[in-house]
């Protein structure tokens, strides 16, 4: 049975979930890291992905920006969106019950959904090249080379952010607020603003996602279904973990990949969501989640 198997193949299948993997991992970080400091589940992290998306497409494609200035500013203008939502629509919620600002981001989803297929239509659209395009061999498996450099950009930006937060002051404020608030408060941290830097970081994290995401399968209005892996991926690691993000998200890209290639397209859905339930079976709190989180 052993000889017939093909090795390679589950090899060069591998190596494409781990890729995808590292996409979701940065999705999820940006999920995280808005949860940790604010405890706010935002559910329309999907669709700021690809509010990201469609920004750099009016930057790059419809503006005609050289692309080392399209994608900076739709990062940039990614945070400033993500800045706006913090301000307008979730701090005048602060001491809410948890369910009202949990809606507010259904609503928010729906909003940026609605927004971007008036200003753009619902067409599928294809962003410019931006990635090598040689074919990427390692061993005998191939490995798509928009998904290999999409994954090594992720953990490129994810490395960044780990270790701007820990040695940043902004980051450390971050750090201690997402720990206990009210300590926070007392040694004269900003919490505000600290909601505030969250929001802009995790927007900014979106806008990079949604870029690469996009540059391999296109740009759509239902670009945010993306999201709904991101998170299964965050509540399989833990709500508030960083570490949960990065391993689970390859955890899933992993199950997505395997379960696309031996199963068949259709099932992956199906086995991702077998994970999910698993593993709340198992730990209730996800895998590396802390115990006191707030069921909603």
């Amino acid at each position: 049975m052993s000889e017939g198997f093909d090795w390679a193949y589950l090899f060069e299948i591998s190596l494409t979930g781990v890729a995808s993997g590292g996409l979701y991992a940065l999705a999820a970080l940006a999920f995280v890291m808005v949860y940790k400091a604010t405890r706010v589940v935002n559910i329309a992290i999907g669709e700021m992905l690809m509010a990201g998306a469609y920004l750099f497409f009016t930057f790059a494609s419809m503006w005609a920006l050289p692309l080392w200035l399209a994608i900076p500013a739709a990062v940039l203008a990614s945070g400033l969106l993500g800045a706006i939502i913090e301000r307008t629509m979730i701090r005048p919620l602060l001491g809410e019950p948890p369910i009202s600002v949990f809606m507010v981001t259904v609503g928010l989803a729906s909003v940026l959904v609605g927004l971007v297929e008036m200003v753009w239509t619902a067409d599928q659209r294809r962003l410019p090249d931006f990635m090598p395009t040689q074919p990427i061999v390692i061993g005998e498996a191939f490995l798509a080379p928009k998904v290999f450099w999409g994954a090594v950009i992720a953990a490129v930006f994810i490395a960044a952010v780990l270790l701007v937060f820990r040695f940043w002051r902004g980051g450390v404020a971050l750090r201690a607020t997402a720990s206990d608030q009210g300590a926070a408060y007392s040694v004269g941290i900003n919490v505000p603003r600290v909601f505030s830097l969250s929001w802009v970081v995790s927007a900014m994290l979106a806008a990079v996602s949604g870029i690469i995401v996009g540059s391999i399968g296109g740009i759509s209005s239902s670009m945010g279904v993306f999201g709904l892996s991101v998170l299964v991926v965050v509540i399989v690691g833990g709500l508030d973990s960083v570490l949960g993000a990065l391993v689970a998200g390859v955890v899933i890209g992993l199950v997505e990949a395997l379960a696309g290639a031996y199963l068949g397209g259709e099932y992956k859905l199906l086995a991702t969501f077998l994970v999910l339930v698993t593993i709340l079976m198992a730990r209730p709190y996800g895998m590396f989640g802390t115990r006191e989180i707030e069921r909603l």
